[in-house]
């Protein structure tokens, strides 16, 4: 072990960390995290100018071992742990989280002794039956940045005929409404069943995507508290591109932009592509900054541990995320002067003399 790392050497977001209780191999631990963060491509946060959404499937979230050190029994999960996760989700604005179980004791825990008190949650209640598997999915998000429009609600499919009842999602996807810089958006997250047969999942998929285009997408355009949906969780989708699962997804016009479709969401050999971050681009003011990414933590955290251990820890799953550009003082300034963007994406401005 090296020598112990100042404590108050970390900044993140305009406000100072206090580290100063974090035993020496925690603070290696977060030293090595903050460089993955910076090499993944997350973008600091600029006041009225950019959006950082993500998406986290965090395994099992439910209770912790309140220690620094290992817990020999269960759950696995420890203070050290916790303060991992808090690290990458401090980066963005809202995370959408898939996996948070009964108990929530793990999840307060970061909000009120790593996030701060200006962090919020928003969370779903369980979904019961052996499906539902007793998950909640919840919102994370930075009050400072982000705030609640006060919409909330789980999908629930109307039936498909007069006295036939729907078949419904084994884990019930949510919808929830928020506001930044005055412009609202709304974020759809899910965790699409498992199943060992991938065939499987092609109903949940195709159900939620019909819905969300038949029934959210159309109500967007007439109601403002559905407003520049973006479609993101666990869908279980093994590949990208020719893949019957990702084409079940993205057929009712759902775009996952190119610089996630080729990203590996899960810590195992094989890649997966799981989790996804989507909108239906013709109906959404936020304009994509073509910056976005996957957060891999493996290997820069309990680095005595195998991968899989790691996974009961964190998460077996790396968070994905997306920048959006909230800023549109260019775009009207443009507009007034009848300037047209170049091909390129440049400035529109350059053009106008000094």
């Amino acid at each position: 072990m090296g020598q112990a790392v100042n404590a108050y050497q970390f900044c993140v977001g305009g406000i100072a960390l206090d580290y100063s209780s974090y035993p020496a191999e925690v603070l290696e631990d977060v030293v090595r995290l903050q460089r993955r963060i910076r090499k993944s491509g997350v973008p600091a946060k600029k006041t009225d100018q950019n959006l950082i959404i993500a998406t986290w499937n965090i395994r099992a979230l439910s209770e912790y071992f309140e220690s620094w050190d290992e817990n020999p029994g269960s759950p696995k999960r420890n203070r050290r742990a916790l303060v991992y996760i808090a690290e990458v989700i401090r980066h963005f604005d809202v995370v959408a989280i898939q996996e948070l179980k009964r108990k929530t004791i793990a999840v307060r825990t970061i909000i009120a002794e790593f996030l701060g008190p200006h962090w919020d949650l928003i969370l779903s209640d369980i979904t019961v039956g052996g499906e539902g598997n007793t998950e909640r999915l919840a919102f994370l998000f930075d009050t400072r940045r982000v705030n609640s429009s006060g919409l909330a609600g789980e999908i629930v499919l109307p039936p498909p005929k007069k006295g036939i009842p729907a078949e419904q999602f084994d884990r019930t996807p949510y919808i929830v409404g928020f506001e930044t810089s005055g412009v609202p958006f709304t974020l759809l997250t899910a965790h699409i069943k498992y199943g060992k047969i991938p065939q499987a999942r092609i109903g949940e998929l195709k159900a939620l995507a019909d819905f969300t285009a038949n029934e959210i997408r159309d109500r967007s355009l007439s109601d403002s508290e559905s407003r520049n949906l973006i479609v993101l969780g666990d869908f279980n989708i093994d590949k990208r591109g020719d893949n019957p699962l990702f084409s079940a997804f993205v057929s009712t016009g759902l775009y996952v932009p190119k610089e996630l479709l080729g990203v590996k969401t899960t810590y195992g050999k094989e890649a997966k592509h799981y989790d996804q971050i989507a909108w239906f681009r013709s109906l959404t003011d936020l304009s994509y900054n073509k910056n976005a990414g996957v957060v891999d933590f493996m290997g820069a955290v309990f680095r005595k541990l195998t991968r899989k251990q790691a996974s009961y820890r964190v998460s077996d799953h790396y968070p994905i995320w997306a920048e959006f550009r909230i800023d549109k003082s260019t775009d009207q300034i443009a507009a007034g002067l009848n300037l047209e963007p170049s091909s390129l994406g440049e400035d529109p401005l350059l053009g106008v003399p000094d």
